[in-house]
């Protein structure tokens, strides 16, 4: 499965394209300032500005923003990385991905194998693809510290001490909060919100120790705006979006580790089983995503061994600055959002919320003795091709 390298993305001329044009020659630094200078200390480039004053005034305005944009950009990236660099060597690095068995999480953990990193795949389902040497499957519930406290050690005995976790792992239901039942809404947290929790404070102490290593959260667009029929979703994201925050913060001003690694991804509609049957309102300028294009943001990402934040499609970059807009707009678009989930047929990871629970709640003594738990499976699998 290559990367993906040409001009337009997997999903056509967008309105990602459009920004993507702008951004390359309208605002780029690059190709504004040898025109300025041409203008400026070339005959005729003198003689074109002297009979296009209009456009040699808005061309220097242009060249101002570029400038701008690329100093904003250069401060964010170094304050993002505690302005320390450091290095990967990704024969020895060990990535961990939550919901690796498919969708959006299979794709990177393919993506990753194929340049020979070990991955260790945390899944309650079967791996959906066939997986190299260097894929590493543990059937794990995530939302049991317990059980992933005892996979997390035999994971560290069988395949070494992980430095790179993605907690992609996600869960979605589709139903209104009067519809919704108590365990739904439970079911939506443990696995969107607080399974990163748990993973963190597994596999991140080490990270801290060795000053060395990345987490990524795969949060969603839905963390900045929320339609009917998905608001716990939207609050399980949001909640994810500020524990990224929250962890950014402190690796710097508690833990003393700047150069262990945060990147969010706010990614958009991406056409995978989870949400068949979502209804996309505005396909140019928020395209359905296809889980490849999704992968290949956070695996690229993830190889440069820098803290940022992935928005996918670019365009929902505007939804950030939802909450300051007027609540006659932010009302508006909500409601907009109404036909959004009303054909929702998406898959369920697990098909009856009310028995997964029973099953966890009645296997907490089973849980103890054996350390797996209800979910977890009695072993842990090396899958080869």
């Amino acid at each position: 499965m290559p990367m993906h390298n040409g001009f337009l993305p997997r999903e056509g001329f967008k309105g990602d394209t459009v920004l993507k044009i702008i951004r390359n020659t309208a605002l780029n630094p690059k190709v504004l300032l040898p025109l300025v200078l041409l203008a400026k200390y070339t005959k005729k480039g003198e003689n074109w500005a002297i009979l296009h004053p209009l456009a040699y005034s808005r061309l220097k305005k242009l060249l101002v923003f570029g400038v701008i944009r690329w100093i904003n950009n250069y401060f964010s990236r170094k304050i993002l990385n505690n302005w320390v660099d450091d290095k990967y060597d990704w024969s020895r690095e060990i990535v961990v991905v939550t919901g690796g068995a498919g969708g959006i999480g299979g794709q990177i953990v393919q993506l990753l194998a194929e340049k020979r990193i070990k991955v260790v795949v945390l899944d309650i389902q079967p791996l959906t693809y066939a997986a190299s040497p260097d894929v590493y499957y543990f059937k794990c519930d995530i939302t049991s510290p317990q059980t992933l406290a005892k996979v997390a050690r035999e994971i560290r005995l069988t395949v070494g001490e992980p430095t790179v976790l993605i907690n992609n792992a996600g869960v979605v239901q589709g139903r209104t909060v009067l519809d919704a039942s108590e365990r739904d809404i439970r079911f939506t947290f443990d696995v969107n919100t607080f399974a990163h929790y748990w993973t963190t404070k597994e596999f991140l102490p080490a990270m801290v120790r060795a000053n060395h290593g990345m987490v990524v959260t795969v949060a969603s667009i839905a963390a900045w705006v929320t339609v009917p029929n998905m608001v716990d979703y939207a609050a399980s994201k949001a909640a994810a979006h500020a524990f990224h925050e929250g962890l950014t913060a402190e690796l710097a001003t508690r833990y003393g580790a700047p150069r262990v690694r945060t990147v969010l991804v706010n990614q958009g509609y991406t056409t995978t089983p989870l949400f068949q049957g979502y209804r996309n309102d505005s396909p140019f300028l928020m395209p359905a995503l296809n889980p490849a294009t999704v992968a290949e943001s956070i695996v690229r990402q993830v190889l440069r061994g820098q803290s940022a934040q992935l928005v996918l499609p670019a365009f929902a970059n505007t939804l950030a600055a939802l909450a300051a807009m007027p609540h006659w707009y932010q009302l508006r678009l909500r409601r907009k959002g109404q036909n959004i989930m009303t054909d929702f047929r998406g898959r369920k990871v697990v098909e009856d919320v009310d028995k997964f629970y029973e099953e966890k709640e009645g296997g907490a003594e089973g849980a103890e003795e054996d350390g797996f738990g209800v979910g977890a499976g009695a072993s842990t699998v090396l899958v080869e091709k």
